[in-house]
């Protein structure tokens, strides 16, 4: 599977999003979780701006979940 550069931010917001609600956590809660402000998390979660490795981290670590399982794209 080829990805395009230019969608890479919004399916990592996407699969933040997706466990975010899957653990039943608002966006404000999740940005409280991962030390970050919640317009950042609004920011991630859009696909809006490229996070950093450290900000991905972060939600990954408050989600509880492998950081790699948050770059895993379905068709």
């Amino acid at each position: 599977m080829i990805i395009k550069v230019d969608e890479i931010d919004k399916k990592v917001g996407m699969n933040i999003r997706v466990e975010r609600v899957k653990r039943n956590i608002s966006q404000e809660g999740l940005a409280d979780m991962s030390g970050l402000a919640r317009s950042t998390m609004g920011i991630v979660e859009r696909g809006e701006q490229s996070p950093s490795l450290q900000t991905i981290t972060k939600i990954s670590n408050a989600l509880n979940i492998d950081l790699y399982k948050l770059f895993i794209f379905e068709d």
